[in-house]
């Protein structure tokens, strides 16, 4: 509805489109109405405070004219509605299972399976009584932190072709699970890398063909293992120990598997080391 006043200023207007009354700042009423009218009234609605108006007898209620209907009638149809925005494309499954936790470089365990197979005689990685055997490839930190259990992401879809290099499918989930998730390869990547870290590092002899129990120190140890792999200096190198026993030796590698300085590994101190033949 448009309604004017004396002073023939247009000041209540209904919307046709959306029902919604347009009104002239409230600071600014049309004379003559200040107190009978309260078109926002706490105690009415909009609709019912525009039927409750009381105009004066100078002010009559007329139509609104039909050209002006017309042409906020033809607002309406032009009026679009703005389409959502696109939902953001999600990342491929394969992006989200590879990511890579943030770490420096990479440990290759070599575990000494005489001292694991004492106390686990029945292990699958036993029964071939051999001397190192891979434990892991583990992303690892300078500060001495690592990332580990990164993603729920599955592993490799056949593991029984590492099975030269994880006989117990167990461990080889564990690997995948516990540190293959932070690496940012795919699980045959990653496994495929551990597999030729492994052989990239030679047995000594001396404790590949190893027959009755002997103790040296740690250094001495590492020392054979340098002779061994001229290309592995001693900086790279660290020993684990247990109760004196030697329990692994451990290479840090960088991201491409070559040699560097280990960073934050503790390696054992005990000053003599024994260790049990196969």
């Amino acid at each position: 509805m448009y309604a004017t006043g004396s002073a023939g200023l247009a000041w209540l207007v209904e919307d046709p489109c959306t029902t919604r009354k347009l009104t002239t700042p409230r600071s600014h009423p049309p004379q003559g109405h200040l107190n009978s009218f309260n078109p926002w009234g706490r105690k009415h609605s909009p609709i019912e405070s525009r039927q409750q108006i009381a105009y004066p007898s100078p002010v009559k209620q007329s139509s609104l004219p039909l050209a002006l209907i017309l042409l906020l009638l033809a607002g309406c149809h032009s009026t679009t509605t703005s389409a959502p925005p696109p939902e953001p494309a999600a990342r491929p499954a394969a992006a989200q299972a590879h990511t890579s936790a943030a770490f420096d470089f990479y440990l290759l365990n070599l575990s000494w399976s005489p001292e694991f197979c004492h106390s686990h005689p029945t292990a699958a990685e036993c029964a071939a009584h051999s001397t190192f055997v891979l434990h892991g490839l583990w992303p690892e930190n300078n500060n001495g932190s690592y990332p580990e259990n990164c993603s729920s992401a599955p592993g490799p879809a056949d593991p029984s072709q590492y099975s030269d290099i994880y006989p117990d499918p167990s461990l080889l989930q564990h690997e995948w699970a516990t540190h293959g998730t932070c690496s940012g390869l795919s699980p045959d990547d990653f496994f495929s890398s551990a597999r030729k870290a492994f052989h990239s590092v030679t047995i000594p002899p001396k404790l590949a063909r190893l027959q009755s129990q002997i103790s040296l120190p740690p250094d001495q140890i590492l020392g054979l293992f340098t002779a061994s792999n001229p290309q592995i200096p001693q900086a790279a190198l660290a020993l684990s120990c247990g109760s004196n026993y030697l329990t692994a030796v451990e290479v840090c590698l960088d991201k491409s598997l070559q040699p560097i300085a280990c960073s934050g590994v503790r390696s054992c101190r005990a000053n003599t080391v024994r260790i049990p033949p196969p």
